[in-house]
């Protein structure tokens, strides 16, 4: 199959790349708008939209020129149409939509979530593949669900957060203990230094039946420990055993949920024993540790993608567009971009 040219900017990240039918990444870029945003603490949509429309054009032009290809050689364009900020997902499938009407070539709309979902099924990116039907665990700024991912385009929401995504209370907490943004990383790194028993947080739902997932109440519990402490820096000791006892506490709810979700899965797909962990919590150390070994303990292989592959990229993107290439996909120009759209609405794109 010829190769597939992937555009995302579903968030803060402006990227492309170019993937063959056989999974060989010809070439990538991913643009951080870090330094626009990190003033204010956090994504501003409108900067991010600005940001793409201003760097997307030369981006493309320097990846296809790094893969080597003309746009008459690739099999189709795809982009990220949703879930997403809207400024930026229409700058992204809209300059893509230009493409593809230009060179006469099929216009691929992908899911943010399962071009995530699909990452494992990249070839040599994980030992023996990675057949459907398995379990997607998606954790990231903006979404923590479990997936039953049956094929391109059928997917089973089995559980997700009731409020905060991962990667959201992360940031928050880390917000709250004066750590720059983007706070994930860094409250993963001051966490290193603490100690995660110091700490008594709460674990909300743990051993509950499904695997749903909840951490306001424990985001709150870090915002009542800081008050009572008083003013602390990160430079002190308390700040560091404040993020290790919470990261700790995330852990041991995701390993729990993921437990539960295991067993889920395994009653409606007696014969799957993958768990796949995505998005960008997927590259935080303890996270994967924890789930490696829950997924050990229930008879499954735990796989995530390299770090670099678990945070928003294109790479994922023309993947998810030679999946659905391949499944016979019609050109669909008129699609438009979705801030909301969930997994389970993409049945009839794949058909």
């Amino acid at each position: 199959m010829k190769p597939v040219l992937g555009i995302e900017t579903s968030c803060d990240e402006t990227a492309a790349a170019v993937v063959d039918g056989d999974g060989r990444i010809l070439a990538e870029a991913v643009l951080s708008q870090l330094a626009e945003h990190a003033p204010f603490g956090g994504v501003v949509p409108e900067i991010a939209a600005r940001s793409h429309l201003r760097y997307l054009p030369e981006q493309v032009r320097q990846t296809m020129v790094k893969a080597g290809v003309d746009f008459r050689d690739l099999a189709g364009i795809a982009a990220s149409s949703g879930p997403g900020l809207i400024g930026g997902l229409i700058v992204g499938s809209q300059f893509a939509k230009g493409i593809a009407i230009a060179n006469g070539l099929p216009f691929v709309p992908i899911n943010h979530l399962e071009a995530h979902a699909l990452t494992a099924r990249l070839p040599g990116l994980v030992v023996d593949g990675a057949p459907f039907p398995y379990l997607l665990f998606l954790l990231s700024g903006g979404h923590s669900q479990c997936i039953a991912v049956e094929d391109v385009g059928q997917h089973i929401r089995l559980g997700g957060t009731i409020d905060d995504a991962v990667g959201e209370a992360f940031d928050k907490v880390a917000k709250l203990l004066g750590l720059d943004w983007p706070g994930g990383p860094a409250l993963e790194k001051l966490a290193e230094t603490g100690d995660p028993n110091r700490y008594p947080f709460p674990r909300p739902m743990l051993r509950r039946p499904g695997c749903n997932l909840s951490l306001s109440g424990l985001k709150t519990a870090v915002a009542q420990t800081m008050m009572r402490l008083g003013e602390i820096s990160p430079a002190q000791p308390e700040c560091a055993d404040i993020a290790a006892s919470f990261q700790q506490a995330v852990v041991d709810v995701l390993a729990d949920r993921a437990t539960h979700a295991m067993d889920m899965m395994h009653a409606r797909f007696p014969g799957s024993n993958l768990l796949v962990v995505a998005g960008g919590v997927a590259s935080n150390t303890q996270v994967r540790k924890a789930l490696s070994e829950a997924a050990r303990v229930r008879g499954f292989r735990m796989v995530a993608p390299p770090v670099r592959l678990c945070s928003d990229n294109a790479v994922m993107v023309a993947w998810a567009g030679i999946e659905r290439l391949r499944r016979g996909v019609s050109d669909d120009i008129s699609f438009a971009a979705q801030p909301r759209w969930p997994l389970e609405a993409l049945q009839a794109l794949a058909s």
